[in-house]
């Protein structure tokens, strides 16, 4: 029996009548967890571009309408984000409160965009097309990670994998 990767499969393919051995056949129409929240996020991002003046047809939408929906959730988001004039800016681990603004975390928005990508592409987007997939969004993902990481202490630094030295004690 061949495995499916999640997400990699257009979601009217994943139901079968039948259900495979050692599968329970009540869950043969219940979307994973993955599905179900791609699902919620691409229909919150289709009513977004509609909400628009004048309503944005997906067919229209540009990297830029991509980065009006990403600072428009940024208002919901629950990750404190110190302010660079912050006492706490730059500590990982504040003593106490602060008046800084609540913001989406940075791995948060990138799991997003990820499940947008791939909800687009399935909706009939050609992976040439997608605007979620521009370099204007990785270029925004790229600088919101770092303003979170200097706001919050944390450095993002590739680290180097150090190589072992062949002969000498460990």
């Amino acid at each position: 029996m061949m495995s499916i990767e999640r997400g990699k499969i257009p979601m009217e393919s994943q139901t079968s009548t039948q259900p495979s051995m050692g599968e329970d056949p009540s869950s043969q129409h219940t979307p994973s967890r993955y599905e179900s929240q791609k699902r919620r996020d691409w229909n919150t991002f289709v009513q977004f571009l509609k909400n628009q003046r004048p309503p944005v047809p997906l067919s229209s939408c540009t990297g830029v309408h991509v980065l009006n929906f990403l600072r428009y959730l940024d208002q919901f988001g629950k990750t404190k984000v110190h302010a660079l004039g912050c006492v706490f800016y730059g500590h990982p681990e504040p003593l106490g409160p602060c008046s800084c603004p609540l913001r989406q975390a940075w791995g948060s928005l990138d799991a997003l965009v990820g499940r947008l990508r791939a909800a687009y592409e399935e909706n009939g987007g050609t992976q040439e097309s997608n605007p979620l997939a521009g370099s204007v969004i990785r270029v925004y993902l790229r600088e919101v990670k770092e303003k979170q990481a200097k706001a919050r202490g944390i450095p993002y630094k590739k680290k180097m994998k150090s190589k072992k030295k062949v002969g000498s004690p460990s």
